[in-house]
């Protein structure tokens, strides 16, 4: 028996075309999770991203998790740490970014990276909480020794200051007229998640500092 033929160029059409793509199927629905740091996580970030003497205490903080977009086109989970009153309200923002499909690089606890800022900048990381002061100098606490900033893909969102560029291997990314994958604009998906919960950017600062968002805008 003959087949239709529009059955016929539905089977081609379907053939040819393949499988879905990541980039073109369905992305997995975002989760997210706020919830008490854990004692093991307590346990890994005494003496490295916390310590005695901090503008927070452990118990002021919350994980978050949440699900983010690769570069890989791929869903992956992530996890960073933040002030309990703005946990919520983050957990909202990176749900934004993952509905526009907005690469990230990682998101990893900075303590994967001895909670050395610059390690952690270097790799590409998105982080948050950190108790260190303002770009390493005493004795300014910066708004991630509070858990209220939050950087996101460093590389690609360079600190351009009278120090030079952090990280180094960021510089590729100075020229902010040369629009990527990964590059944060004021207006875009990333700017308009934070705008959305009151937070402020860096990188309309005199001495931009692109990946950086948090409650005060500094």
């Amino acid at each position: 028996m003959r087949r239709p033929v529009a059955l016929v160029t539905i089977l081609l059409i379907v053939t040819l075309a393949g499988p879905a793509t990541p980039s073109t199927a369905t992305a997995p629905p975002y989760r997210s999770s706020v919830r008490p740091l854990p004692t093991s996580l307590r346990q890994l970030m005494r003496g490295s991203s916390w310590h005695p003497g901090c503008p927070v205490g452990l118990d002021r903080l919350r994980l978050v998790g949440v699900t983010y977009w690769g570069f890989d086109r791929e869903a992956h989970h992530g996890r960073l740490v933040v002030h309990r009153r703005v946990a919520h309200a983050v957990a909202r923002a990176f749900g934004r970014i993952y509905a526009a499909r907005f690469p990230i690089r990682h998101v990893r606890l900075v303590d994967r990276y001895g909670a050395n800022d610059k390690r952690s900048m270097h790799a590409d990381n998105t982080s948050g909480f950190n108790c260190r002061y303002r770009n390493g100098v005493c004795c300014t606490w910066s708004m991630h020794a509070y858990g209220k900033a939050i950087d996101i893909n460093p590389v690609e969102n360079p600190e351009i200051w009278s120090g030079g560029i952090s990280p180094p291997n960021g510089a590729a990314y100075v020229d902010r007229s040369d629009h990527r994958r990964g590059m944060i604009y004021r207006g875009d998906a990333v700017w308009s998640a934070f705008h959305a919960i009151g937070w402020g950017w860096g990188g309309s600062w005199a001495s931009p500092d692109y990946q950086h968002f948090s409650t005060n805008g500094k």
